[in-house]
């Protein structure tokens, strides 16, 4: 099967979910800039979503790039990670509405636990697919990043209940890893062509 639905049907739930992520800020009622400072945990958490939801983009771009075409095991990994994707806006907006709160705090690196794990699988069903000596196996490599994410995410979980803010720091610190530009998949694309 070609891959072309698989990758507009993802990139149109991507879009709809930080449309959603939008919608649910709510308009200060005051017409100056103090009005702001209670929506700053709303706001810091929409912008690490935002952020997060990008990453996903992006390097679900980079790897639908990287391979031909796509089978039912892999519609259904992808359907999987969108599953948990979409669950961001309603974390989000919980962890912001309680100014970052331990439980909010711990389901939000719930949900980017579980979809860090479904882009793994993804991203195995695909090297599966394609084969070990695929552009997208030689790209991937060891996956370090994957699983140092993986690790934040199951020490911060705990770590929201103790201090919060340790969890949120490192909610950041994976997305500061990823924020890198991750050239692995553009680097073995052009390799070829070079």
């Amino acid at each position: 099967m070609g891959k072309t639905r698989l990758e507009a049907f993802s990139d149109g739930v991507l879009a709809i979910v930080i449309t959603i992520m939008v919608l649910e800020m709510k308009v200060p009622h005051g017409a100056d800039l103090h009005a702001l400072r209670p929506l700053i945990p709303v706001l810091s958490s929409y912008v690490l979503s935002f952020v997060f939801i990008g990453i996903y983009w992006n390097n679900h771009h980079h790897m639908l790039q990287a391979i031909r075409h796509v089978n039912g095991p892999i519609l259904w990994a992808n359907l999987h990670l969108l599953f948990w994707l979409s669950l961001i806006p309603f974390v989000t907006g919980w962890m912001g509405e309680n100014h970052f709160a331990a439980t909010p705090v711990a389901l939000y690196g719930c949900v980017l636990l579980l979809c860090a794990i479904a882009y793994t699988i993804l991203t195995r069903c695909l090297v599966r697919h394609h084969g070990r000596d695929s552009t997208l196996a030689t790209a991937l490599g060891r996956d370090t990043k994957a699983k140092v994410s993986l690790l934040c995410y199951v020490v911060a979980i705990p770590a929201a209940f103790v201090r919060p803010w340790v969890a949120w720091s490192l909610y950041i610190v994976v997305a500061i890893l990823w924020l890198v530009p991750d050239r692995r998949i553009e680097k073995v694309l052009v390799e070829p062509q070079a």
